[in-house]
């Protein structure tokens, strides 16, 4: 198909502009921590070897969430395909964090190329990749064009798009047909975005329904020695927590608590914003409340105070294991929610808001399958939570209703895995 005047348009401004954004992504990851050879991998440039002289498959994606949506898919990629490698690649410090505690097998992970003519030729220079699976909405024009002619076979999974872009590619149909048309395959979520995709000019033969990738994740890791710390420090007090909340939820979590310390004095809310970057303005908040307080990030220990407020990363797994009260955020203001097979894969239900757009099949499975609660505001919210703990019946029942959930998505990951290679063409490659 003939580029548009808009790619062209396109091209030309990022090989301008590229300096700049270099300069903003490398200072962003260097902020983070990041040593500056590996920044530069925004540039194109590889600080790891190809290895193998079986096929690559690069994995893209956004962000954590789709990071670690399709580690469990690589895993059993590899398992089928035991002569190849892959590639993930991802744009944050953050997702480049989590991504190196769970590697698969052959797998490594670089920061992805920026859109521009030359970071993205060196990284397919060097990579040379045979295979590529976007993941979401990872919809890059140079990106995909450029890995297309490089002859890699190309496959778009996870597909979702906000109302805001699906309005902005339709009103550019040549550009969106030119973009989507180097998929060989586009796997969405649900039937609503399967029919999007194809009104935004997709080849409506190459689009079908997957599943969502997320509900194949393995469980989130666990640390017994921290757990063992934190358990010692509780004295058996009871804890609810309140995961991945945003501006304007901790307000509530922290009402809610308030009510409940009424009839459970010995309750402790243990608090994670989903950006412990704003760890300052959370602890301001729970002072303003009148509640007490204590810091994982200073490597304080739980004690005897009514909040503790865990603003680190990478540690969910072990707050999940401390409470069948998990409420989690992104869900009383309109940001569409978390992943809530994070919740469920540790055994319990979800005690969520109304706003959960970004996963409304997987909450409407969810409440079918008896793992969800939905609250509006915080004296709902403590009532809930109330309920979780002292009811165990109800516990109990929601706590099976969650591994019953999980066991049966879990059985698709094989499934998922052989579909894709077949899709790639890489029957061969399977023992």
């Amino acid at each position: 198909m003939r580029p548009p005047l808009l790619y062209h348009l396109y091209v030309g401004a990022t090989a301008v502009l590229v300096p700049f954004f270099a300069w903003i992504e490398t200072r962003k990851l260097r902020a983070a921590g990041v040593p500056i050879v590996r920044a530069h991998e925004k540039l194109g440039h590889a600080t790891a070897m190809r290895e193998g002289s079986g096929p690559l498959i690069w994995f893209h994606a956004a962000s954590v969430g789709e990071s670690m949506s399709v580690l469990s898919l690589i895993a059993e990629m590899g398992r089928q395909m035991p002569r190849a490698n892959f590639l993930i690649t991802s744009g944050t410090a953050t997702s480049a964090k989590m991504v190196a505690n769970h590697l698969p097998p052959r797998t490594v992970h670089q920061f992805a190329p920026l859109d521009a003519p030359g970071p993205l030729r060196r990284f397919i220079r060097h990579w040379r990749p045979d295979c590529v699976v976007f993941v979401e909405s990872e919809l890059w024009p140079q990106m995909l064009r450029l890995t297309r002619d490089s002859g890699a076979k190309m496959i778009l999974v996870n597909a979702r798009l906000s109302e805001t872009s699906q309005k902005a590619w339709k009103r550019r149909p040549k550009t969106a047909a030119f973009v989507l048309g180097t998929f060989d395959l586009i796997l969405t979520q649900n039937d609503e975005m399967a029919q999007a995709m194809v009104d935004m000019h997709a080849p409506a033969d190459r689009v079908a329904r997957g599943i969502n990738l997320k509900s194949l994740a393995a469980p989130l890791q666990q640390n017994p020695e921290t757990l063992a710390k934190i358990r010692t420090s509780l004295k058996g007090r009871r804890v609810w927590v309140a995961a991945s909340t945003h501006k304007g939820e901790e307000e509530i979590v922290l009402r809610a608590h308030a009510r409940l310390l009424l009839d459970n004095p010995d309750l402790l809310l243990l608090l994670a914003p989903r950006h412990p970057e704003r760890s300052k303005d959370v602890a301001q908040l729970i002072e303003d409340q009148g509640l007490s307080a204590r810091i994982r990030s200073k490597g304080e220990l739980p004690g005897n105070r009514d909040v503790y407020l865990a603003d680190t990363l990478g540690e969910l797994g072990n707050w999940y294991a401390l409470s069948n009260a998990i409420f989690l955020g992104g869900s009383l203001k309109p940001i569409g929610g978390h992943n809530p097979f994070e919740v469920t894969l540790s055994g319990s239900g979800v005690i969520s808001g109304p706003e959960v757009f970004n996963f409304s099949e997987t909450y409407a499975e969810m409440t079918q399958a008896g793992v969800v609660r939905f609250v509006n505001d915080d004296a709902e919210l403590a009532e809930a939570v109330d309920k979780m703990l002292n009811d165990t019946a109800l516990m109990e029942a929601t706590g099976r209703a969650a591994r019953d959930y999980v066991r049966g998505k879990s059985s698709q990951t094989s499934t998922i895995a052989t579909r894709l290679i077949r899709a790639l063409h890489l029957q061969d490659e399977v023992r």
